[in-house]
């Protein structure tokens, strides 16, 4: 009886599984379309083409009509399924609801009529539509440590995407901004593994909503995976070395809490790691990403990278052999993006026997389900009408708020901010003028740089200021280009006759390699500046507008006070000018370390031996310390209190503290809460980021925060690959206040698998 039973119960669970497979209405679909398809017709939906492939030659590129012939090609010939990017930059929704349409009208005369997916870079708002509204960049979002609001900002940015008619953003941003020399340090949720995992949930769950299908929602297409923002030499594509273990205690998780979260898709580092393309490794995109991680969306890979397993890395003889290697390895779509080579190639591969059919079917699969998951086959454009809010100004709003909340103040000596609204200003420096300095690159063009024609009607710094307080209060010299100290004279000559210096300095606009740099200290030019206005005499207020951690040092002495404006976006302008003259309280805090030396770059989770000694005095010495950041009033912590002395496995310690307002004017704080563990198998992190709230405060207020600790919250990799809690004494730090606990666990350690 026992042998029946158990024959019952494994045919059960096989019944059980398969109907749990076909009720789902979507698997159905695509299982019935699949069995359709041709294999050509398989191959091209792993395709994606550039839109400059299938445009009218000659025409305006600002406003780029669809060739029908080369489109038809594309679809009907070849079968693509799926384009992406611009041509010149930035169009209107107009010029966009005309591409769109012009691409799903030939899908729809293509044998299967399958619908084509249209992919973009949104980076902080719909950068590629004019009017559209542009928020911080990421690193800016993540100094508001407000996930509430960065939810809300990928919310509108989704809204502005489908009001463009496309449904598949290239966004968020998850690596690690560990390097500051690495020019795409904006483009991430700065140093730290947990910020980067809650802000990215945030930013995921705000562009695809309860429904990724609805017509206000876009599928997230999470950035580069694995390990691309920590190239040895910090220049953008060049090689990493990052151990297993290392690569899964600081670089997975924000992936893996993504891929738990129900992200569709996902961007491949274009870069490799300890000599591995990660477009070749089947370890990360088969065995981590599938096995490991469950992921089930789109691997899609970045631009041409297949094409340069051959070309850059060399570990393919022929483009034919990359095309095996990365597909075998466990790419879904090739962004090839110029031609349909990767057609010809893969179709031969198949028919050779060099890659199984079993793979292609895996990635159509995937592919298809996601285009049924956006609504593609029924709506495959949008209803122009359906958008009134786009570029409103309840959205700017938002983007003000943001901008707001990112600004980071770190020094102010003597409490010169706020400043008094009839204080005689001096603004200079290279980013006072230009909207480039507020919006970075992804903005309108690929690398930014014509921010100030797109936008003329938005505020720079400089106009903002003149908007707060007139402009017979302000006066403006550039007093130096970002590189050349062109008419410092001048600037030093009105500086004498002002009563504040706004000294405006940080980086011009740029994206991924044109952005490396071979000197992170800032170019002399501005430093002397700097020098020139301080022998003034008069109050200098820093202002640093830059996509990364620029060595300020020298010219940062020279100020009274400090602002860290990031890549503020479009409202950023009018966020700072609030904050200099006290419409606005500053409430960011760095995600990033501030270094203070060139070649002094650690990160906060340091180890405790870079802490230094008494024979060394070169340790850990930032200029300013990751969660830094000041307000015009001031906060104290007191009463942390944990439910117990000893966590055991299974339970959950609640830390709560105290935070009152303690100045004269309404405030947010950000309440980081850090935990150390003073002795483990692997040389403990000094300290690490476990949980943040954001709280807003009126003047006396107290209020009382509460958090949450499970034993895997205090984990870490080990030497084998594997995620443990071992028992031993561990720290919290909030604010000021420190507590001590003890884990204990019946078994040592206590093991939580891989991730």
């Amino acid at each position: 009886m026992k042998r029946i039973f158990l024959i019952s119960a494994v045919l059960f669970n096989t019944l059980l599984a398969s109907a749990q497979h076909t009720a789902d209405p979507i698997d159905k679909k695509v299982d019935a379309l699949i069995a359709k398809m041709t294999l050509e017709e398989k191959i091209g939906q792993m395709t994606q083409v550039t839109l400059a492939e299938i445009v009218q030659s000659g025409g305006d590129p600002a406003a780029p009509q669809i060739d029908m012939a080369k489109v038809r090609e594309a679809i009907t010939k070849y079968h693509v399924g799926s384009f992406l990017n611009v041509t010149a930059g930035a169009t209107t929704r107009e010029t966009w609801y005309k591409i769109i349409s012009d691409i799903q009208k030939a899908a729809g005369e293509d044998r299967l009529k399958i619908p084509v997916i249209y992919g973009i870079d949104a980076m902080h708002g719909e950068n590629y539509t004019i009017g559209s509204t542009l928020f911080p960049q990421e690193i800016g979002m993540a100094a508001t440590f407000n996930p509430a609001l960065a939810e809300r900002e990928a919310a509108i940015t989704a809204y502005e995407v489908r009001a463009s008619y496309i449904p598949w953003n290239f966004s968020p941003v998850l690596d690690l901004g560990r390097n500051p020399l690495w020019p795409r340090i904006y483009e991430t949720f700065g140093e730290d593994p947990y910020v980067a995992a809650t802000m990215g949930a945030a930013i995921i769950k705000g562009y695809q909503g309860n429904d990724v299908g609805d017509k206000y929602h876009v599928a997230a297409c999470l950035k580069h995976y694995l390990g691309y923002s920590f190239p040895l030499n910090g220049k953008d594509r060049t090689p990493a070395w990052i151990p297993d273990r290392y690569m899964r205690e600081y670089f997975l998780p924000s992936f893996a809490e993504a891929v738990k979260d129900g992200a569709k898709s996902i961007m491949i580092n274009s870069s490799e790691i300890n000599g591995v393309p990660v477009h070749s490794s089947k370890y990360l995109l088969t065995d981590v990403l599938r096995g490991e991680l469950h992921f089930k969306g789109i691997a899609v890979t970045d631009w041409q990278d297949i094409i340069y397993l051959h070309d850059r890395h060399h570990i393919a003889a022929t483009q034919k052999d990359a095309v095996m290697i990365a597909v075998n390895a466990g790419v879904d779509m090739s962004m090839v993006p110029y031609d349909y080579s990767f057609c010809g190639y893969l179709d031969e591969l198949v028919k050779e026997g060099k890659v199984p059919m079993s793979r292609i079917n895996e990635s159509v699969k995937r592919i298809l389900r996601v285009k049924y998951e956006l609504g593609l086959f029924e709506h495959p454009v949008g209803n122009p009408d359906d958008y009134p809010k786009f570029g409103s100004a309840e959205f700017s709003a938002v983007s003000l708020k943001a901008a707001t909340e990112s600004i980071t103040l770190l020094k102010n000596n003597n409490n010169i901010l706020p400043l008094k609204k009839d204080t005689k200003v001096l603004v200079t420096g290279p980013a006072a003028n230009t909207m480039r300095a507020l919006d970075g690159g992804w903005s309108y063009t690929w690398q930014g740089d014509l921010s100030d024609k797109f936008i003329p009607g938005k505020n720079t710094i400089l106009k903002a200021i003149q908007q707060k307080i007139g402009k017979d209060n302000v006066d403006y010299q550039p007093g130096t280009t970002y590189y050349d100290a062109t008419e410092i004279d001048a600037a030093v000559k009105a500086a004498k006759k002002a009563d504040v210096i706004v000294l405006c300095l940080g980086e011009p606009s740029y994206a991924e390699n044109v952005g490396n740099i071979d000197d992170l200290n800032l170019p002399a030019a501005q430093t002397q500046l700097a020098n020139a206005l301080a022998q003034t005499g008069k109050p200098i207020v820093l202002v640093m507008a830059e996509g990364r951690p620029r060595i300020i040092t020298e010219a940062e002495s020279k100020s009274t006070a400090t602002l860290m404006t990031y890549l503020s976006g479009n409202e950023g302008g009018n966020a700072l000018a609030d904050i200099l003259f006290g419409d606005a309280n500053p409430s960011g805090k760095l995600p990033i370390s501030y270094p203070r030396s060139a070649n002094a770059l650690v990160n906060y989770y340091r180890k405790n031996i870079e802490n230094g000694n008494s024979d060394d005095a070169h340790g850990y010495n930032p200029l300013y310390e990751f969660g830094y950041g000041l307000s015009y009033t001031t906060f104290a912590y007191s009463n942390l209190h944990i439910s117990s002395p000893s966590l055991k496995d299974g339970e959950m310690l609640t830390v709560t503290v105290d935070v009152k307002n303690t100045g004269s004017r309404e405030g947010k704080e950000s309440v980081l809460l850090y935990t150390s563990q003073l002795y483990a198998s692997i040389t403990p992190d000094f300290k690490r980021l476990r949980r943040f709230d954001k709280i807003s405060l009126q003047p006396g207020e107290t209020k009382t925060v509460t958090f949450r600790l499970s034993p895997k919250d205090i984990s870490f990799i080990n030497d084998q690959s594997q995620r443990v809690t071992e028992a031993g004494e561990f720290k919290i730090q909030i604010g000021d206040q420190v507590k001590s606990f003890n884990y204990i666990t019946n078994t040592q350690p206590s093991r939580t698998g891989k991730l």
